[in-house]
């Protein structure tokens, strides 16, 4: 589904990014991209999303060459593509049903399918009982089920997950990636950033371990080694 190819970055500043990174990702994959801070993670995503492009070597989705892709190509890309942040990046002014609903919106659904489809989905993250609030009235991990159902809304291929637990006590943590790990059992990919041992320990999934750059690990089953 997902295919780096000799990928390297290299800013103008002549810090490197990424270099010469190979792998690929199968559909219905939940892979774990770990590292330090500055190891790549971050412009591994933004690759994925089309807010980076390469310095040399080929970034695919499927059979698209993501390198070609210009204009209004871009945005229809991106809708097979659901994020979620550490920071949530919820619109404050919107309720949890407003925020979800605003990404169906976005895409041109019909308001009877959104009626229709934004309770389920807030439902499947445990949300039916906040569907109104603000999120100044929900907690931290409340507004990060927000964001995921926000992510799913419009059925995604791939959830790019960006530190999604990194501003989380351990117990919401725990229930954010068994949402996660639901999501991913329904069919969906999950690609995810993490600096939290525990959850990589525990996941058994494939670990990506970028060093500098550099990948420097690609475990089917991982631990989180650095």
């Amino acid at each position: 589904m997902i295919y780096f190819n000799k990928v390297s970055k290299v800013y103008p500043d002549n810090s490197v990014a990424l270099d010469n990174v190979t792998f690929s990702i199968a559909p219905k994959e939940f892979v774990s991209i770990v590292g330090h801070s500055g190891a790549g993670k971050t412009t591994l995503l933004r690759m994925m999303l089309l807010e980076e492009r390469p310095s040399t070597g080929e970034v695919s989705f499927e059979s698209i060459n993501l390198n070609d892709l210009r204009g209004e190509h871009i945005p229809q890309f991106r809708r097979r593509i659901g994020v979620i942040f550490q920071d949530f990046r919820l619109l404050s002014t919107k309720t949890a049903f407003e925020n979800v609903a605003f990404a169906m919106e976005a895409a041109g659904v019909p308001d009877d399918i959104i009626q229709t489809d934004v309770p389920e989905v807030l439902e499947l993250v445990g949300l039916e009982k906040k569907i109104w609030s603000f999120p100044h009235q929900l907690s931290g991990g409340e507004k990060q089920r927000v964001a995921i159902a926000r992510a799913i809304i419009n059925q995604p291929e791939i959830i790019i997950a960006d530190e999604p637990t990194g501003n989380l006590d351990p117990v919401n943590t725990y229930e954010i990636i068994q949402i996660l790990k639901k999501i991913n059992d329904l069919g969906t990919t999950v690609v995810m950033t993490t600096h939290n041992k525990g959850i990589i320990d525990t996941l058994g999934k494939r670990v990506i371990t970028l060093e500098t750059g550099r990948l420097i690990r690609d475990d089917k089953e991982g631990k989180y080694i650095l």
